[in-house]
């Protein structure tokens, strides 16, 4: 699926309008405070269906992390280091880490790699 396509999905377009202001929106729950992260148009804790979008404080821990050593893209020169990242309100998302790397464990904070025409991406970077 391409960037256009996830953007124009209406499902996700609060989580790309928190994007463009440097906001990590995730979905809560209504009826049981569930967090969650891939947006869905139902909880999964609950299958309910009244969503809100909330800002997170945009911290975590690494839960996994690997480092890439092929480009797959142009504006991504390897090394790198992509993450799954356990945000502080429960979901789990994956990233790409800026500088300094990372290890599980790892208190990390959210930053921001900006793109051209599309909605920047979430990346994350070693808290202090």
């Amino acid at each position: 699926m391409s960037d256009r396509m996830q953007i124009d999905d209406p499902v996700l377009w609060p989580y790309w309008e928190g994007a463009q202001r440097h906001a990590l929106l995730v979905q809560r729950c209504r009826a049981c405070g569930h967090h969650q992260h891939y947006p869905r148009p139902f909880c999964l804790e609950c299958d309910h269906g009244e969503l809100d979008w909330v800002e997170t404080k945009g911290h975590g821990t690494v839960h996994s992390v690997t480092t890439v050593h092929i480009q797959l893209l142009p504006d991504l020169k390897p090394p790198y280091q992509v993450a799954l990242i356990d945000l502080d309100e429960g979901p789990r998302l994956v990233a790409g880490i800026d500088g300094t790397p990372c290890a599980i464990g790892d208190r990390v904070a959210v930053t921001w790699r900006e793109r051209d025409g599309l909605p920047p991406l979430p990346n994350f970077t070693k808290a202090a």
